[in-house]
């Protein structure tokens, strides 16, 4: 499989970087290595256009001054690479404050920081608790667990798929019993823990899908430690570990 190459695009990795979800990228650097699948990292931060030329885009969580900035710049420099990206089945990650971006907005007291709209989204910071804990998500193909943070609370427009279905935690407010938000391949989610090294089944689909494979022609790996993270994760929030399958 030495002719397929991963081209990832890791945006602000200096701002939107919390919760160590650094680990992904690093989960999907070594899968495709263990697969002999070329990797290439590219990053793109503030003050600089994004080129509509990758595999996979992701953007992870941030402070709400780094959020700032980064939400200004994803307008002004981003934006239309990534709805180009979309519009061509690429994978576009966002976790956490990325997601919020991906969104149309996310609204704080008298303050309302723009996104992109690439997920018909709006989030709002309410009274109330952050929503902490831990998480597990039912999705289409498999379960999904790790650990939640946040303030805002998401909520999808009419239209708008879910990532998936609340198992146990809070989810994207609290109330509706979904998580996340899904369109095509660009996909929205609150799982932090980071969320693919506690999930490889995900990031394997993930890979596959933006270098145009099916999953199951993927080589198999020994995941004896992975199947074990991933179950560990599953008790944590309450869910029978047998659910650790994708």
């Amino acid at each position: 499989m030495t002719d397929r190459v991963l081209r990832v695009c890791a945006l602000y990795p200096d701002l939107m970087n919390i919760y160590a979800d650094r680990g992904n990228l690093l989960m999907l650097e070594r899968r495709c290595r263990w697969r002999s699948i070329g990797f290439e990292l590219t990053a793109s931060s503030l003050g600089e256009a994004l080129r509509d030329e990758f595999d996979l885009y992701y953007i992870g969580g941030g402070q709400d001054a780094d959020q700032r900035l980064c939400a200004a710049d994803l307008l002004a420099l981003k934006a239309p690479a990534l709805h180009s990206a979309g519009a061509r089945d690429a994978v576009v990650l966002g976790v956490c404050g990325g997601y919020q971006l991906l969104g149309h907005a996310y609204e704080l007291a008298s303050e309302r920081v723009e996104g992109i709209g690439l997920l018909d989204v709006h989030t709002v910071r309410e009274d109330g608790p952050r929503l902490i804990g831990s998480v597990a998500v039912e999705l289409a193909d498999g379960v999904i667990a790790g650990f939640e943070n946040h303030g805002g609370r998401t909520y999808l427009g009419a239209g708008q798929a879910p990532l998936g279905r609340v198992l146990r935690g809070h989810g994207n407010d609290g109330r509706s019993g979904f998580e996340g938000a899904r369109t095509r391949n660009v996909i929205g989610t609150y799982v932090h823990g980071p969320l693919l090294p506690k999930n490889a089944w995900l990031c394997d689909r993930l890979i596959a899908t933006a270098v145009g494979l099916d999953p199951s022609a993927l080589a198999v790996l020994d995941d004896t430690l992975e199947d074990a993270a991933h179950a560990t994760a599953l008790r944590a929030a309450g869910v029978d570990a047998s659910r650790s399958t994708g």
